[in-house]
């Protein structure tokens, strides 16, 4: 034994996972080699596996383990029986002298380096077979925080020992194939941080949903860290862009969301608990466990551990609230969207509709349905039905057995990091998690649909749904001289897409993240004193508590969402067009009945230009462009180009840019570029004048359509005439396309024709068009139908 019982972080790494396991060799090899890059980790040591080899060989316990595991095999004895068999064994054993000396030995100069005796401890399970690229073993084992005193710490090494054969790590192993007796265990000693009185949680290097490479994923909640991995609160999220994390000046957070946590863990008092959960103070619920700077230091860590690595990475943190110094306690590679085929990826969608029962947190992006199966002990496991619907409060490792078995997850607690959203990934089992009151609402034997399909929302519905499944080869994908982009709806949507081979996003409606995201009319932020409606009132001090002022809200809340849209498709192109909503949509905004005035025909009302220069909404306007220039300035989307809708005469175009310069948005200026829509016959007729003011025009079909042929587009009984293909459309798109090129300028399409009529879109090649943005669902098959019109192009 002698020597090779303990090691210090300090002389260990990647390579003696054989030796300290996956977790311990991880901690081992960020201590050795990262600190030179900040990365703060902990100090510690940890057992080796030749300390469990002999404390088994010195309790003679090999055979007895043997024994039960064959009686395991032989359904002889249940999963519960053996496992509680095999602990005991382990339980009721000691420590060889020599082992516990030098354990103890290194605990005292563990102490003595931190200037403290008796020092707080976190002594965590690290088996041989863990962390690796294709099975994380995530929580299989015991890990035991707040342990102070020589006793205790042996205690809790024994207690991990005894953890390599819980329910959940023996069914985990067997559904792996690994021999359990070849599995050794070892025990991370490592200074505690006093998250306790700051903060902790989770991070992904990859988006561990949609797979996107891009972003750093952070969950965190108040104190000790296990909440957030165990699943019992819902934790702030947090999104960085990885790419702009070394840019000057820049802020790359794609996304701030406010989790409720209700608990958190802290240290106990005293007695044999060394932890206890305690209901949130209110304060500390409705405030961010991080700060901006701390999002990013941990941001940037989260690339220096995965170029490191070379592989998307897993990662543990924790704030010390006494020091505010963050660290580093774990990282283990990703093992799910890491695996994932680099060219395919699978699209589902809901061909019908049902009642929404709840909603939470998508976990994967597929749809299942079944019967809802609830429960609410673990003691009451065995009581699962196969291929049902799980509905639980949250998981742990215990419920690995059965959350294989399901064909969905449904918790009331957790978040995009928790332990049910980790195991449903490596499953395959789509989840909603984080629902808040499933267990009431789902009742036992309920049929239900749960979708993930829809990006970060998963929503349940009754009854069992029908949806179809696509399988998408993006090796198929031809290459185009044509600029072929996408229009995409919502930041969700940006992420659910970010594999297609896209030159950009053509279309992003501004209008879409202020509806979904933010709900409030902007001048009822503006001047909330105006606002009649006293539920409208509630709403907004609802929505914008914990803001500077409510105008931050709509700033912030539309920044993000924008930065987030335009984050996967960075450094190509990303076209914004400012809100377009006509009043009687901007009155169904909360506030907005106090704004808008009815309207006989609002498609020809009050939208778009018109009202970005009027007193009645020139304020609102403004919090838009402050939005854009914290995109474009501050958190570095400088890829991010400025769309002007329904500008109808060249006068109000020169207005536009005049308030767009006012508030901070000059065109040219930090590389801003402004498109206009082309949408109007008047912007045709006119289109000479109007690329003079404008660096593009993007060609909106679907209105241009409407007024060439004085059709009302939403008319159903007109529908058979309302026809982008018909020849006086079709000539007014080729004169500004003709007019835009004469005047130097690009010129595209975002409307819907391409997208619907393969046939339309080569006439839009045959004219030279710059670019065509299309909807995503519909890109394969369309950017097929532009290569076949390029080559015949080029043929005649």
């Amino acid at each position: 034994m002698g020597e090779n019982s303990v090691v210090w972080f300090d002389d260990i790494g990647i390579a003696d996972v054989p030796r300290v396991g996956g977790k311990n060799a991880s901690l081992g090899e960020m201590v050795r080699t990262l600190a030179t890059s900040g990365v703060q980790v902990p100090e510690g040591f940890a057992t080796t596996a030749n300390a469990y080899r002999a404390f088994i060989a010195a309790n003679g316990i090999e055979p007895a383990l043997r024994r039960q595991l064959a009686l395991f095999h032989s359904g002889e004895a249940s999963l519960r029986v053996s496992g509680e068999a095999l602990r005991e064994l382990f339980l009721g054993g000691e420590f060889p002298e020599d082992t516990a000396e030098e354990i103890r030995a290194s605990y005292r100069a563990l102490g003595e380096r931190a200037g403290q005796a008796n020092l707080a401890v976190a002594v965590r399970s690290s088996a041989t077979a863990e962390d690796l690229v294709d099975a994380s073993f995530a929580g299989q084992q015991e890990t035991f925080l707040n342990v102070t005193g020589e006793r205790d710490l042996l205690d809790a090494c024994r207690r991990c020992f005894a953890s390599l054969f819980t329910d959940r790590a023996i069914s985990y192993r067997e559904v792996k194939g690994f021999d359990h007796l070849d599995v050794a265990l070892s025990v991370g000693i490592q200074r505690m941080i006093r998250s306790d009185v700051g903060g902790s949680g989770v991070m992904f290097s990859i988006d561990p949903d949609s797979g996107f490479p891009g972003a750093a994923v952070i969950s965190a909640a108040w104190g000790l860290g296990e909440t957030v991995v165990q699943g019992t609160v819902d934790p702030d999220k947090y999104l960085v862009f990885k790419a702009l994390l070394e840019e000057t000046g820049r802020t790359p957070i794609i996304e701030k969301k406010l989790g409720s946590k209700e608990r958190k863990m802290v240290y106990a008092a005293g007695g044999s608990a060394r932890t206890r959960t305690i209901d949130t103070p209110v304060r500390e619920r409705q405030s961010f466990v991080l700060t901006d700077a701390e999002i990013v230091q941990l941001g940037r860590w989260a690339v220096i551990v995965e170029n490191h690595y070379g592989r998307p990475m897993d990662m543990e943190w924790a704030k010390d609230g006494i020091s505010n110094e963050l660290f580093m306690v774990q990282a283990r590679p990703e093992t799910v969207q890491s695996q994932a085929s680099g060219t395919t990826f699978t699209v589902s969608r809901l061909t019908e509709t049902g009642p929404l029962l709840v909603s939470g947190v998508a976990v994967g992006e597929s749809i299942a349905s079944g019967q809802a199966c609830v429960i609410r002990d673990p003691a009451d496991i065995e009581n699962f039905v196969d291929g049902a619907i799980l509905v639980t409060e949250m998981t742990d490792p215990d419920w690995v057995p059965i959350m294989a078995r399901a064909s969905g997850i449904v918790t009331d607690h957790g978040g995009p990091t928790s332990h049910a959203a980790i195991v449903s990934r490596e499953l395959g089992v789509p989840a909603v998690v984080g629902t808040g009151n499933a267990t009431e609402v789902l009742a036992d034997g309920r049929l239900i649909t749960i979708s993930c399909a829809a990006g970060d929302e998963g929503n349940v519905y009754a009854g069992a749904l029908s949806f179809e499944t696509e399988t998408i080869d993006l090796g198929a994908v031809p290459t185009t001289r044509t600029k072929v982009m996408v229009n995409i709806a919502s930041p969700v949507a940006a992420f659910e897409w970010w594999r297609l081979p896209a030159d950009g996003v053509g279309l992003a409606r501004m209008e879409f993240i202020i509806s979904n995201l933010i709900k409030v009319h902007p001048m009822a932020l503006v001047h909330p004193e105006l606002v009649t409606d006293p539920v409208a009132v509630r709403q907004i001090q609802e929505l914008t508590r914990g803001y500077a002022d409510p105008e931050e809200y709509f700033v912030q809340t539309l920044a993000l969402g924008i930065a987030k849209l335009a984050a996967p498709y960075y450094p190509n192109p990303v076209i914004v067009r400012m809100s377009d909503f006509k009043t009687n949509e901007y009155a169904h905004l909360i506030g907005g009945g106090s704004f808008e005035h009815a309207e006989e025909n609002p498609m020809l009302g009050f939208r778009g230009a018109s009202r970005y220069y009027d007193p009645r909404y020139r304020e609102g306007f403004a919090l838009e462009c402050r939005a854009i220039r914290r995109v474009r300035d501050e958190i570095g989307f400088s890829n991010v180009i400025v769309m002007i809708p329904f500008c109808r005469t060249t006068t109000e175009a020169d207005k536009v840019l005049e308030v767009m310069a006012g508030n901070g948005l000059v065109r040219g200026e930090n590389g801003l570029q402004v498109y206009m829509m082309c949408e109007i016959p008047a912007n045709v007729i006119l289109a000479d004048q109007f690329a003079t003011r404008f660096d593009g025009f993007s060609i909106g079909s679907n209105d241009l359509t409407q007024l060439v042929l004085g059709v009302d587009r939403d008319a159903g009984e007109l529908a058979a005439l309302f026809d982008e293909r018909n020849d006086a459309v079709k000539q007014m798109i080729s004169q500004a396309i003709e007019k835009a090129h004469a005047a130097g300028i690009k010129v595209g399409i975002c409307g819907q024709a391409p997208s619907n009529y393969p046939d339309f879109a080569a006439f839009l090649v045959g004219q030279g068009i710059d670019s065509i943005s299309l909807n995503p669902d519909s890109f394969l098959k369309t950017v097929t139908h532009i290569a076949d019109a390029e080559r015949e192009r080029d043929t005649n």
